[in-house]
C-alpha cells in the first residue's frame, strides 16, 4: 500500500525460508499474529485502556482496544499516520531506524543467524487479545518453570547440555555390596598410586576409604590374611575330592581289604542276630575284629556257594581271619554255639539250660522267671490267669538262640518270650480260637501243648487235636469233658511216668490233673512247636475220641468209640507183658 494506507502492506515474500510466517515456537497461531517489521526488532506501543471491539457496522475499522501503531515505509522509516478526530493524541514514538537485514541460510534450510522476535505474540497481562506487554515490560518466558522441558530449538541455535555436577563425597561407604568387592577395596599397591588422578583410583580411594580403614599397611596385611585364606580353602577342597576320588575308586574297582590266613589263635565268640544278612553279619564281624573289612566278608560269601546257608546264633571264631576262612568256619557245625530248645520241651529243664549256658549258679534263670516274669514281655492276653504253675510256660518258644556266657538270663527270657509271641500273632491265635470253641488264645496254646506232649509222631497231632475239641464239647457223653491225660498229670509231679496207678490219679485234686478236672488244664504244659500249633488250628474231623500209645514209646492208635479203645488197651498191656 501507499503511505497513504493504514498499515504497512505485506513484507517481502521469503521462499528460501521454510520457518517464516510460523508462529513461533510457543504454539502461538500465526492468523492472530501481527507482522513483523522488518528489522527484526520489536516495537513498542503505550499501553491504551483495553476497549471492546469496534463497531463493524460503521465501516471503520479499530485494532484492539482502539489503539494505533506506528507506520513504516518500505525502507523501514516509521511516519506519522492519520488520525481521526475522536481518537486521544499520539504519544511521540522514538523508534531508532535500523537496516533491512537479510537473514542467512544453512544448507538445510535452517537460519543461522539471529531469529527476529515477534513483535505481537501474546502477552501475560491478556493472552487472548494477543497484545504486546507494555513499555519497559519483558515477554513472559513460558518455558521458565523449573520442571518444563526447553522449547524446541532449530540445530544451528541448539547449545550442549551442560555436564551435570559431581555428587558431593561424604563420609558414607557403601561397602562390599555398592560397587567394588570388599576384598577388592584394600589393594597392596596403594603406596605407589599417590601420584595417580582421582579419576582413575577406586571408588574407595575418592570416598577417602583408605585413610578411614588404617593406611596402606593395615591393608597389606588384611589383602595378605584374605589370600592366604583363600589358598587354604582352595586347597582343603582340593584334598577333600582327592580324598572321595580315591575312596570312589577303591570302591568301585579296588579290591576290599582283608587278612590273611585263618586267624591269629586269639578265640572270640560272636553272636549273630536273627535275619541278619551279608553286610549285617559282616559289620559284626569286623566290629569283634575277626575280619578287616565288611566288603570283604561279602564277596568272600558270595563267593561261597553255600554262603547264604549262615543263620542266626552264636559261633567260635578267631581274631584276624581271611573273609574265606571266617565264612568256612561259620559254616561249619564246629563254630556254632547255640541254645537249642527242642520243641515240647517243659520250662524248668530249659530253665536249667539256660543256667549252664551262662555258667551261673543252678536256679538262677528259674529264680528270675519266678520274680520277674512280668516284666519279660507277655502279651496281654498271657497274663492273670489263675492256677497257673508258670507264667512264661509255653513261651519260651523251640529255637536256636544266642546265648553265651556274660549275658543275663532276664535277656535271654525276654528273647525267646519275643519270639514265641511273633510267632502267635503270625497265626493270629485271637482270632482264630473263638471259631474253634475255646475262650481266647490262652486256651489254643494250651491245647497246642497237649498236642505237643500226647503225639508220638508228627503225623498224629491232627487226630490228637481232634480228640481233644470232642472230648471238650457239652455234648460228650463218653468221658464228660474230661480229658483224662496222663501228660497233665506228670505236668503237675514234674516227672515223665508212664505206668501210674488208678489210686493216685484218682486221689489228687490239683487243678493239673484232668482225670479229675473237667475242660482243660489252667495254663500250657510244654512250649508246642510248628507243628502242633498247626494241628492245634486245623484238627481232623473224622470223629476220634480215644488214643493208646500201643507200644508205650513211639506209635500212637486212635479208636472212634469205648469198645474200640478196649481193645487198643488190651493191646498195650499185651506188649507191657501185664
Amino acid at each position: 500500500m501507499t503511505e497513504y494506507g493504514r498499515g504497512p502492506g505485506s513484507e517481502p515474500w521469503h521462499p528460501d525460508d521454510p520457518l517464516y510466517g510460523d508462529g513461533g515456537w510457543g504454539g502461538q497461531q500465526a492468523a492472530q499474529q501481527a507482522q513483523q517489521s522488518y528489522g527484526g526488532q520489536p516495537q513498542y506501543h503505550p499501553q491504551q485502556p483495553q476497549q471492546q471491539y469496534g463497531d463493524w457496522g460503521t465501516g471503520e475499522q479499530h485494532g484492539y482496544g482502539d489503539q494505533s501503531y506506528p507506520q513504516y515505509d518500505e525502507y523501514g522509516q516509521q511516519y506519522a499516520p492519520q488520525q481521526p478526530q475522536h481518537q486521544q493524541p499520539q504519544h511521540q514514538q522514538h523508534q531508532a531506524p535500523q537496516q533491512h537485514q537479510q537473514p542467512q541460510y544453512d544448507q538445510n534450510g535452517w537460519p543461522t543467524g539471529s531469529y527476529p522476535q515477534d513483535p505481537y505474540a501474546g502477552g501475560p497481562q491478556d493472552p487472548y487479545a494477543q497484545q504486546p506487554a507494555p513499555y519497559g515490560g519483558e515477554q513472559s518466558d513460558y518455558y521458565g518453570a523449573p520442571e518444563a522441558y526447553p522449547p524446541p530449538e532449530p540445530p544451528g541455535r541448539r547449545r550442549p547440555e551442560p555436564e551435570r555436577e559431581p555428587e558431593p563425597g561424604t563420609d558414607w561407604d557403601p561397602g562390599p555390596d555398592q560397587g567394588e568387592h570388599a576384598f577388592f577395596a584394600g589393594g597392596d599397591d596403594e603406596d605407589g598410586r599417590d601420584g595417580e588422578p582421582d579419576e582413575r583410583r577406586g571408588r574407595g580411594e575418592r570416598r577417602g576409604g583408605g585413610d578411614r580403614r588404617g593406611g596402606g599397611k593395615e591393608k597389606k596385611r588384611r589383602s595378605g590374611l584374605a589370600c592366604l585364606v583363600v589358598v587354604a580353602v582352595f586347597g582343603g577342597g582340593l584334598a577333600g575330592v582327592s580324598y572321595f576320588g580315591y575312596q570312589f575308586y577303591q570302591d568301585r574297582f579296588g579290591s576290599a581289604p582283608d587278612f590273611a590266613g585263618s586267624g591269629n589263635g586269639e578265640q572270640v565268640t560272636v553272636t549273630i542276630p536273627k535275619g541278619s544278612g551279608g553286610y549285617a553279619i559282616g559289620q559284626v564281624l569286623k566290629k569283634m575284629g575277626v575280619v578287616k573289612s565288611v566288603d570283604a566278608f561279602v564277596a568272600a560269601q558270595a563267593a561261597n556257594p553255600d554262603g547264604k546257608n549262615i543263620q542266626d546264633g552264636v559261633y567260635t571264631l578267631q581274631k584276624e581271619m581271611s573273609a574265606a576262612s571266617a565264612v568256612e568256619l561259620m559254616l561249619s557245625p564246629k563254630s556254632r554255639d547255640n541254645l537249642i530248645i527242642a520243641e515240647g520241651k517243659r520250662n524248668a529243664a530249659v530253665y536249667e539250660l539256660i543256667d549252664a549256658r551262662l555258667e551261673v549258679e543252678k536256679g538262677t534263670t528259674a529264680k528270675v522267671a519266678e520274680t520277674r516274669w512280668k516284666t519279660l514281655g507277655l502279651p496281654d492276653w498271657a497274663v492273670n490267669h489263675p492256677n497257673v504253675k508258670d507264667p512264661l510256660e509255653g513261651f519260651l518258644f523251640p529255637s536256636s538262640y544266642a546265648v553265651a556266657k556274660g549275658q543275663k538270663p532276664e535277656d535271654v527270657l525276654r528273647q525267646m518270650v519275643a519270639r514265641a509271641t511273633e510267632k502267635y500273632e503270625s497265626l493270629d491265635f485271637e482270632t482264630k480260637a473263638k471259631s474253634l470253641g475255646l475262650e481266647g488264645p490262652w486256651e489254643l496254646v494250651t491245647v497246642a501243648s497237649l498236642v505237643q506232649a500226647e503225639g508220638k509222631t508228627h503225623d498224629d497231632f491232627r487226630k490228637m487235636s481232634e480228640v481233644i475239641y470232642n472230648r471238650l464239647k457239652p455234648t460228650n457223653t463218653e468221658t464228660n469233658q474230661k480229658l483224662q491225660f496222663d501228660s497233665t498229670f506228670n505236668y503237675l509231679l514234674g516227672q515223665s511216668e508212664i505206668d501210674i496207678s488208678e489210686s493216685e490219679i484218682n486221689s489228687n485234686p490239683d487243678p493239673y490233673n484232668t482225670y479229675t478236672n473237667k475242660g482243660l488244664p489252667p495254663g500250657p504244659i510244654g512250649n508246642p512247636g510248628d507243628d502242633a500249633l498247626q494241628a492245634a488250628l486245623k484238627p481232623t474231623r473224622d470223629g476220634w475220641m480215644y488214643f493208646v500209645a500201643t507200644d508205650g514209646m513211639d506209635k500212637t492208635e486212635f479208636a472212634k468209640t469205648i469198645a474200640e479203645h478196649q481193645r487198643l488197651v488190651d493191646k498195650f498191656n499185651a506188649s507191657r507183658g501185664n
